[in-house]
């Protein structure tokens, strides 16, 4: 087993038809469980566990949750039976501590977020994962703090893997096949690579509501909040890389980041 420090990673997941899907992005992330270093669990952070206070899933069997709607049966029935792991939930309460932390036992499981990444990365389904929630009642500052809490634990052998989009403006995607940007998708998504080296104070990704495309790129931040834990738990040396990056439908950034190696 391989303990040296893991890697951090955010992922660009889009659509949940990317589970039934081979693309760009799906080989991308295949290719990342394929060569990154094998974490003895995973820390997962997802857009799409948006709650009031932090949660972590701390039963032995979380469950597959198909938060969507509208798609094939097949996507319905696919599941992802990785083990949850109690140890690492308490090990997570205890980096973030004196933060209370609630041990979920039974209420949520893995969505759509987390597990339509990880069945690409590891589709053996043999690593424990836990998931972390993303407090919506909360700062951008704070869920960068978190982050930086989290960074000890990727020296115990745990990797983080954060889901969401750095762009997501499902009112304005095209369903009509043109698939050209908007210049604000474009221009916001330029923003956060030109960003994601940063050191100092006043972080621009973690004041990113302050860019003029930020509005349209994020109506609600809860898909742009969880690269501020991968990037929180930089330690300003480790190389900062862009596994794949694209924009679909206009407005939903593909963008992936890859802190250590």
């Amino acid at each position: 087993m391989n303990t040296s420090r893991m890697p951090a990673l955010f992922l660009g997941h889009g659509s949940p038809m990317n589970v039934l899907e081979e693309n760009e992005y799906t080989r991308a992330w295949r290719q990342l469980g394929e060569t990154l270093p094998r974490p003895k669990g995973i820390i997962a952070v997802s857009a799409h566990w948006y709650t009031r206070g932090t949660a972590v899933t701390a039963m032995e069997k979380p469950r597959t949750i198909h938060d969507f709607g509208g798609f094939p049966q097949a996507l319905f029935d696919t599941q992802y039976p990785a083990p949850g792991s109690p140890e690492l939930a308490e090990r997570i309460q205890h980096a973030l501590a004196p933060l209370p932390v609630i041990a979920d036992h039974e209420q949520w499981g893995f969505d759509h977020g987390s597990w339509g990444v990880l069945i690409k990365m590891y589709p053996d389904a043999d690593i424990p994962v836990v998931q972390l929630s993303v407090d919506g009642t909360q700062s951008a500052e704070y869920h960068y703090q978190l982050g930086t809490k989290l960074a000890a634990l990727r020296d115990e052998g745990y990797m983080i893997v954060a889901s969401g989009n750095v762009v997501h403006n499902l009112r304005m995607v095209k369903w009509d096949g043109d698939a050209t940007p908007y210049d604000w998708a474009v221009s916001f998504n330029q923003f956060v690579k030109d960003n994601l080296n940063y050191q100092g104070d006043n972080h621009p990704l973690v004041d990113f509501m302050q860019h003029k495309g930020a509005a349209l790129s994020n109506p609600t931040p809860d898909h742009f909040l969880p690269l501020l834990y991968v990037l929180g738990s930089w330690d300003g040396e480790e190389p900062i890389t862009v596994p794949v990056d694209g924009i679909v439908m206009g407005a939903l950034s593909m963008l992936s980041v890859q802190v250590g190696s």
